[in-house]
C-alpha cells in the first residue's frame, strides 16, 4: 500500500518539478565535467592559445576603435599603410619591423594582429549559420521521423554528395568574390554535417522516457524540442562546433588563397599567402608567418574540442 502510494505520488509530479530536479544534477554533471577538462594539458595548452589570438583580435578592433574615433592608435602603422614609417619592401624579420615587410612595405606583424580579429570572427559567424540552421533542419527530420524525415534526409545526402570546396565555390559563383560571401558559402557547405548528427541524436533522445513524460504532461512539440531534446545533446553539439571553427577558418584562408574570398588589401591570413607565394622562394617570412598563425589557431580549437569531447564522455577515464 505504501509502495503504491508513492507510485501515484510520482504520477503527480509537474514538469517544473522534473526540470529543477534536472537542474540540480546538471549543475553537478557540469562542475565534473570542468574537473576532467582541466586535468587534459592538451586542452589547456589549446584553450592558452586560443586564448592568445582572443586577446589579439582584442586589441586590432581597440586599435581601430582608438585610430577612428580619438585618432591614437596602439601601433604605430596600420595593417594597410604601404611603405610604413618609410619601410622599404621586404625588409627581414626582427628588426624594427618584428615579422619584416612585405613587397610593398607594409608591416607583417600589424597585418597579422589584424588577421586573428578577421579569422576568429569569420570562424564563429560561419559555424554560427551552419549550426543554426543545422540544428534545427535535424530536430525536425529526428523528431518527427516519416514522410518529413525522408524529404529533409535527402537534401542533406544530396548536399553531402558534392565536394566542401566545390560547393562552395559555387556559392561563391553566385553571390560573387567577398570575405563575407567566404563565411556564408563555408556556412551553408557545413549544415548537412551538423544536421546528420543532430538528426542521429534526436532519434535517441525521442524514444527516452523523459521525452514521453512531457507528452503526457502535456508539453507541446516546440517546448518539447526547445527544452527537453536540445538540452541533451547540447554536448555534442559544443564539442562539433568548436572543432568546426577550425576548420571554417582554414576553409575561408583556402578560398581567400584562391582569391575568392579575402580581397585586397584586407589582412587575412590566407590572403597574405597568397599574395606573397610569388616571392616564397627569396623571402619566405611573406608566407611563414601568417601559415604559421593559421596552424595554430586552427591547432588550439582542435584541442579544445578533443578536451570537451574526452570531458564530456564519460568512457575517458582521467
Amino acid at each position: 500500500m505504501r509502495r503504491s502510494k508513492t507510485i501515484e505520488e510520482d504520477k503527480t509530479l509537474t514538469e517544473e518539478e522534473i526540470t529543477t530536479t534536472k537542474s540540480v544534477s546538471g549543475a553537478s554533471t557540469w562542475r565534473i565535467i570542468l574537473r576532467r577538462f582541466r586535468r587534459n594539458e592538451a586542452a589547456l595548452i589549446g584553450m592558452a592559445i586560443l586564448g592568445f589570438f582572443i586577446f589579439l583580435a582584442f586589441i586590432s578592433a581597440l586599435d581601430e576603435f582608438l585610430y577612428d574615433f580619438f585618432g591614437i592608435p596602439i601601433f604605430p602603422y596600420g595593417p594597410n599603410e604601404v611603405f610604413a614609417g618609410g619601410a622599404s619592401a621586404f625588409e627581414l624579420p626582427f628588426g624594427k619591423y618584428w615579422f619584416g615587410t612585405d613587397n610593398v612595405g607594409r608591416d607583417i606583424f600589424v597585418r597579422i594582429i589584424y588577421g586573428a580579429g578577421i579569422s576568429i570572427r569569420v570562424g564563429f559567424l560561419a559555424v554560427f549559420v551552419s549550426l543554426f540552421v543545422g540544428t534545427i533542419i535535424g530536430l525536425i527530420a529526428g523528431y518527427f521521423g516519416g514522410i518529413i524525415d525522408s524529404i529533409l534526409s535527402g537534401f542533406i545526402e544530396m548536399l553531402l554528395a558534392f565536394p566542401a570546396i566545390l560547393l562552395a565555390l559555387a556559392i561563391l559563383a553566385i553571390f560573387g568574390n567577398s570575405l563575407e560571401n567566404a563565411m556564408l558559402a563555408v556556412g551553408i557547405v557545413y549544415i548537412p554535417y551538423y544536421a546528420r548528427i543532430v538528426r542521429g541524436q534526436t532519434l535517441v533522445e525521442r524514444e527516452l522516457v523523459y521525452v514521453e513524460a512531457a507528452k503526457v504532461l502535456g508539453a507541446g512539440t516546440t517546448r518539447i524540442l526547445s527544452r527537453h531534446i536540445l538540452p541533451n545533446i547540447l554536448g555534442v553539439l559544443v564539442i562539433y562546433s568548436t572543432l568546426g571553427i577550425g576548420t571554417a577558418i582554414l576553409e575561408v584562408a583556402a578560398l581567400s588563397f584562391l582569391g575568392l574570398g579575402a580581397l585586397p588589401p584586407t589582412a587575412e591570413w590566407g590572403a597574405m599567402i597568397g599574395d606573397g607565394r610569388t616571392y616564397f622562394a627569396s623571402n619566405p617570412h611573406l608566407v611563414f608567418f601568417p601559415g604559421i598563425a593559421i596552424v595554430l589557431a586552427v591547432l588550439s580549437f582542435n584541442l579544445v574540442g578533443d578536451g570537451l569531447r574526452e570531458a564530456l564522455d564519460p568512457r575517458f577515464k582521467r
